[in-house]
């Protein structure tokens, strides 16, 4: 078994007399109750005592208490953003883990990994020959429709050699295991089998929660499988060190979660169809620095949309151009598109048959009995029996006849059944049956018990560097509410359970470190796409932004309490308030609006655009779309929801500090990189803009002493103020404290400054010397800004700043956020 070494140590059973027998007790109770076919109930004595040992350190993590453990893994599962998406829904749903793994011990374990090894090994044969010389087809092997019949049969990808010979670099089989113990194969995914980073973030969470399991029955490591995952891209590519990518279709995938956590894990860059380009037959990523050559892609889209030119016209989110860098052997994609033709349910008909010819190997694990109504026998069959069969379509299209896939014949009318009956005699291609196979049952904990209940498991297998197939040591487990094979899929009702593989000797250490602990050195972090640049830029203006509108409605609240905690500054600044908060479309209420109704408006009216309440949901759904860059720590406040119930004040203070946390993980957890210089700009140019206006609100020449107070409160530097000036509220000091001091992090000068500083530090695409359009611009108005003086900086001077502030902004968009339908050799722009 790959991860496990080979010195012998027994399992440990060493525990707390009273910690052993309340796990005793709980698991002889769950076999009493569970029945024969559990696969606790039917283990051997050794497994059995594995068992004993999760059940233990389960109780132990949550003090006696499952429902304690259960709340545990939850909040586990919330720290990490391990969420996924139902189709049709815009809202992530956090991962249901279920605390109590899936055990499968190591003798077990082996015959299934040999078993998903055989079936991904017969599938790269059979995918060689549909794409390839279609010899099946030719001689009468199989017939042609089941290939014509497929909605992702790709004609235009047939002849197309794959980059480095492999057609799947990554398979994955859904298995049962029925009452009797047996295992079978309920699905193939050979397209872009997806799980594998949820059962990666289901062994973090658990390690967590149930830290002594792994020790305690020397539990296989995953980390040797993305090893070899990446290895066996790697290997394909013609570059000794090429850039790979995930092509993710993005945010709104179901999964999109779970790419973003496996492109971190594994190094990989998170792009989508419009961060790459095709040009000269190679494949190019555009980045800040210009087009940067990409080797290979881990796609995770519906091949069918990965290119407009070549495959469907409609895509909106494929890269024109890819299949032809394929078909002249310089790129890598993986899986080959097209591969998805062997995940049709009727496949299993002719599995069997297959292995026998093409591997000269009878399969090792079942297929569940199906029968294909495309031939005429198979046909006669399912009519004379349809009353025992489950009734599905061939192709994974629902055909006339059925209301929704795996119908149990049985369970139809009599008119029901005729019509079908008709339907199968008017297009049998469209038809399969397969027979109804019962799922064993695991243990769950669900409201503070353990329950029996059926589950399905996701094997993974990929290529590694010498081209071998590497198993997963585990998977991940769904448990669904019904006892058939219809419970296949993460939904409403459905859970999912980490896959431990256990053995009797000890596992050696696994990760993704090198085999002799040395790399290269290198402080470039890597390449950054130029729509992560983009995101993280907008990202850093709508948290700064938001922070803006909140200082101006704090400002409002004043110091006295009114009704629910609401209060009213004085009248003057009241009004100078409301005009900065409509003019900002914080509200959309007119400034003729009661000031109460303005403040509580600007901050949690999601229909104004620039409320509090809406620049952080702008910021939120920029920050999905870059998960992958962002610390978990970053993301979850992201992810926070806006706080809408409590009086006035208490919503401010948790904003504010949310605020203050933004800026203090930007501050002092991201890297000094290009990503974190974009993030930075945006904050500084919407500061700078947002302080100008302020200033041209409140610091006028008929200001107030109130207004002035009001301005270094909404700048944050009130006791700077006090320490510097004695004599009181004065006019020019105020404006030059906020506008010209180089040395106060909250003014003018400061932010243009670090804004010329940013665009000199960030690449150049000209090789002549000269700055390009936005270093210019930022040097001159740092060169306007330093030699203003606070007399000539009013209303006028300062609303002409911001304007210029913005024009800067537009060039450091047209400079760096290349847009996908943007030329490729734009002036100065590379191809590397």
């Amino acid at each position: 078994m790959p991860g496990i070494a080979t010195r012998m140590m027994p399992i440990d059973l060493a525990l707390p007399p009273a910690a052993t027998e309340a796990g005793a007790r709980m698991l002889a109770a769950y076999v009493a109750a569970a029945g024969a076919g559990d696969v606790v109930a039917s283990t051997n004595a050794d497994d059995r005592g594995a068992w004993a040992i999760a059940i233990e350190e389960m109780l132990a993590a949550g003090g006696g208490d499952l429902g304690q453990v259960e709340d545990q893994v939850r909040r586990r599962v919330d720290e990490m953003g391990t969420s996924f998406r139902l189709a049709g829904e815009s809202e992530e749903r956090q991962w249901p883990l279920s605390p109590l793994p899936l055990l499968i011990g190591e003798t077990e374990w082996s015959d299934i990994a040999s078993a998903v090894a055989q079936r991904a090994e017969l599938s790269e044969r059979l995918l060689a020959d549909i794409y390839g010389g279609q010899r099946l087809m030719t001689g009468g092997i199989l017939p042609a429709s089941v290939l014509t019949g497929s909605p992702h049969y790709l004609r235009p990808m047939v002849g197309i050699a794959p980059v480095g010979g492999h057609y799947l670099h990554v398979y994955a089989a859904d298995l049962g295991r029925g009452p009797d113990g047996e295992w079978r194969v309920l699905a193939d995914h050979a397209r872009s089998p997806a799980g594998s980073g949820y059962a990666l973030e289901n062994r973090l969470a658990m390690s967590h929660v149930l830290g002594g399991i792994a020790r305690r029955i020397n539990v296989a490591r995953l980390a040797g499988f993305f090893n070899d995952l990446r290895a066996g891209i790697a290997a394909s590519c013609q570059r000794a060190d090429p850039r790979i990518a995930l092509l993710t279709p993005g945010r709104f995938n179901q999964s999109y979660a779970e790419q973003a956590h496996l492109a971190r894990y594994l190094g990989l860059l998170l792009v989508e169809g419009a961060d790459l380009a095709a040009q000269d037959d190679r494949l190019y990523l555009r980045t800040i620095e210009g087009m940067k050559r990409v080797d290979a892609l881990w796609q995770r889209m519906d091949a069918r949309f990965l290119d407009p030119l070549t495959l469907d016209p409609r895509s909106g989110i494929g890269v024109p151009g890819l299949v032809d860098a394929m078909a002249q052997g310089n790129s890598v994609v993986a899986n080959f598109p097209g591969a998805a033709v062997l995940e049709a349910p009727l496949w299993g008909a002719f599995m069997p048959a297959l292995a026998r010819r093409l591997l000269g190997e009878e399969l090792r694990l079942p297929n569940i009995a199906t029968w294909w109504c495309g031939q005429p026998v198979e046909a006669d069959y399912v009519i004379d029996n349809l009353d025992s069969l489950v009734m599905s379509s061939a192709f994974g299209v629902l055909p006339e006849g059925l209301s929704n896939e795996g119908q149990l014949g049985s369970q139809l009318d009599r008119d029901a059944h005729s019509r079908l009956e008709q339907q199968i005699a008017l297009r049998p291609q469209d038809y399969i049956a397969q027979e109804v196979v019962r799922l064993s049952t695991m243990p769950v904990a669900e409201a503070g018990a353990l329950v029996p209940r059926p589950f399905t498991l996701r094997v993974f297998a990929a290529r590694d560097g010498r081209g071998q197939w590497s198993v997963m040591p585990g998977g991940f487990a769904r448990i669904g509410p019904v006892s058939d094979v219809r419970a296949t899929s993460i939904g409403v009702g459905t859970r999912s359970v980490d896959v431990i593989v256990h053995g009797d000797q000890s596992v050696a250490p696994v990760s993704l470190m090198r085999a002799d602990g040395t790399a290269e050195i290198r402080r470039n972090p890597g390449t950054l796409p130029s729509r992560v640049a983009d995101n993280l830029f907008w990202l850093g203006r709508y948290i700064e932004r938001g922070e803006s509108v909140l200082a101006l409605v704090r400002a409002g609240i004043g110091g006295a309490l009114v009704g629910d905690g609401m209060a009213s500054a004085p009248a003057s600044t009241a009004a100078r308030i409301a005009a900065r908060l409509v003019n900002d479309e914080a509200t959309l209420l007119s400034v003729d609006a009661p000031f109460p109704d303005i403040l509580a408006s600007a901050l949690d009216d999601a229909a104004a655009p620039s409320s509090v309440a809406s620049l952080l949901a702008s910021a939120r759904s920029i920050g999905a779309g870059s998960r992958e860059r962002l610390a978990p720590d970053f993301w979850q406040l992201l992810d926070a929801p806006f706080p809408r119930k409590g009086l006035f004040q208490q919503k401010n203070i948790v904003l504010k500090a949310r605020f203050a946390a933004f800026a203090g993980l930007a501050s002092e957890h991201m890297g000094r990189t290009a990503g974190w210089r974009f993030h930075d700009l945006g904050r500084r140019i919407e500061r700078a803009v947002a302080l100008c206006r302020l200033i041209a609100a409140f610091g006028d020449d008929s200001a107030s002493a109130e207004d002035l107070l009001t301005l270094l409160e909404l700048c944050d530097v009130q006791i700077m103020y006090r320490q510097r000036y004695s004599t009181g509220l004065a006019l020019l000091p105020t404006r030059d404290l906020v506008g010209l001091d180089p040395y106060n992090p909250r003014s003018v000068a400061f932010q243009v400054l670090a804004i010329r500083d940013h665009l000199a530090a960030l690449p150049r695409l000209r090789d002549d010397g000269m700055d390009e359009p936005q270093q210019a611009a930022a040097i001159a108005l740092a060169a306007r800004v330093t030699t203003l003086s606070a007399a000539a900086m009013n209303a006028g001077v300062c609303y002409d700043l911001s304007h210029q502030l913005l024009l800067l902004s537009d060039l450091i968009n047209r400079r760096f956020f290349l847009r996908g339908r943007e030329t490729l050799r734009a002036a100065g722009l590379t191809l590397a």
